[in-house]
């Protein structure tokens, strides 16, 4: 049964001449195969194994603890997991997801050969969802090379290599979907390469490659209601990954973000049209840190950021990405809506500024709070704690686990307002409340922008 009308046969009479069938034995016969055989050696497996210990449901219990001496756990279990990953320079040097070997114990890599090897972690970045491992394989291993992501267009053909579902490598085809995807909720930095070439389990970490072999994107994640491909995957960008390389091959074991010492927002419809512009899009400034890069650049609040070295800015992820892409060091070229004028400003990327050890410290002691790290926030650590870039106050930094801090509930990013009625704004403040004894304590924490309040014995 059809929906509508269906065309007579006779009006399928072909006009478009830029399409034709296939003309000869050769163009019937087209492939992906050299392009694979070039490509594939490049593209590895990765096994992570993390030891568990098992946990009895009668640990714990007072009663069993004293007839059986509280020896309930049983021996560790090891937790695996099961990903890809691309070899980005000849020396060894391989590139992963974060979340495949996240608190991994040992990390092997397989090659398309079938010889395994241990790995040492360079670098592992949650912000970005990336991580750098090293195998020394005796010889220079085929490698990927980077290409520029800001070049790739929708439309464009791509291959999709990996190991999904531990099957062994396998490769599938599709296009780029759409370019620039954020507000996808995998990692901090959202921007990311859309494929329908299908990615499951297992492609984490895995190559995206474009028509030349060479890597466009590192395959992240997927949507689905399933948890199989129904053709919505995303990969982090090259220019991104090349980022992240390029600091773990200069010694560096964590990644840091530029500091621009700025806040931004999107443009609404509403606030485009408050500020006479046709179109919203950029980043809003918000508040500016003295003495920050923003300041010395010439950025004002108000000001709309619309383009970074003469690439068009959507909205504050679109700006975060072009600026860590940059790159620390870097200076880069913001054009931007001020007063109603356009105009440029030119901004020296610096270094992040370094949490002071004076402020910050870990809870000890009889009370709620005990096993909690604290710190004094910094345009640094809010980013670090997913925080608005200019909160202030005293944030959870880390809860260690089986503590009364964890007990309660404490998550990282909260910050915590008052206690026993006394408002904390320093390390210092906090640490003279939680000093006292009281039989009742009282809490305020600030989570997401509401206000929670907690009263414990």
């Amino acid at each position: 049964m059809f929906c509508g009308t269906v065309a007579p046969l006779h009006a399928q009479t072909a006009t478009d001449t830029t399409k034709q069938l296939p003309a000869t034995r050769s163009e019937m016969q087209q492939s992906f195969a050299p392009l694979v055989k070039q490509t594939a050696g490049a593209v590895v497996n990765v096994y992570a194994a993390h030891a568990v210990q098992a946990r009895s449901p009668f640990a714990g219990d007072p009663f069993f603890e004293q007839f059986f001496g509280g020896q309930f756990n049983g021996p560790p279990r090891v937790q695996s997991s099961l990903g890809s990953g691309v070899i980005a320079d000849p020396s060894g040097i391989i590139v992963t997801n974060n979340h495949v070997i996240r608190d991994a114990d040992t990390v092997k890599v397989a090659l398309s050969d079938g010889r395994e090897f241990d790995s040492k972690v360079l670098l592992k970045d949650e912000s970005t969802d990336l991580a750098i491992l090293k195998i020394d394989a005796g010889e220079p291993l085929p490698a990927l090379p980077l290409a520029d992501s800001d070049k790739v267009e929708v439309g464009d053909l791509v291959l999709a290599i990996g190991n999904p579902f531990g099957v062994g490598q396998t490769v599938t085809s599709g296009i780029v979907s759409a370019q620039a995807r954020t507000r996808v909720g995998i990692s901090d930095f959202d921007f990311f390469i859309q494929t329908d070439a299908a990615i499951n389990p297992g492609n984490s970490g895995g190559a995206l490659i474009d028509m030349s072999g060479k890597l466009i994107g590192i395959n992240t994640a997927i949507f689905s209601r399933s948890g199989g491909s129904i053709g919505i995957g995303f990969a982090i960008p090259s220019n991104m990954v090349r980022a992240v390389v390029e600091t773990a091959k200069g010694g560096a074991d964590t990644f840091e973000r530029p500091y621009i010492g700025a806040g931004f927002q999107n443009v609404t419809p509403d606030v485009a049209e408050g500020l006479g512009m046709k179109q919203p899009y950029g980043a809003l400034v918000t508040n500016i840190t003295k003495g920050s890069p923003a300041e010395k650049g010439g950025l004002l609040v108000g000001d709309v950021v619309l383009s970074v070295d003469d690439v068009r800015i959507e909205n504050p992820d679109g700006l975060g990405y072009r600026l860590t892409t940059a790159g620390i060091g870097k200076t880069v070229k913001l054009d931007v809506l001020s007063r109603s004028k356009e105009k440029s400003v030119v901004v020296v990327l610096e270094k992040p500024r370094a949490d002071s050890p004076d402020n910050q410290m870990t809870i000890g002691g009889k009370n709620p709070l005990s096993g909690a790290h604290v710190l004094k926030l910094t345009p640094n650590s809010a980013a670090r704690l997913h925080l608005p870039s200019d909160t202030v106050g005293v944030a959870v930094d880390k809860v260690f686990p089986n503590t009364p801090a964890a007990r309660i509930g404490l998550q990282p990013g909260d910050i915590v307002r008052g206690v026993n009625g006394a408002e904390i704004e320093s390390v210092a403040d906090l640490s003279k409340a939680m000093s006292s004894n009281p039989t009742l304590w009282r809490f305020e924490f600030e989570r997401g922008g509401a206000i929670i309040r907690q009263i414990i014995r």
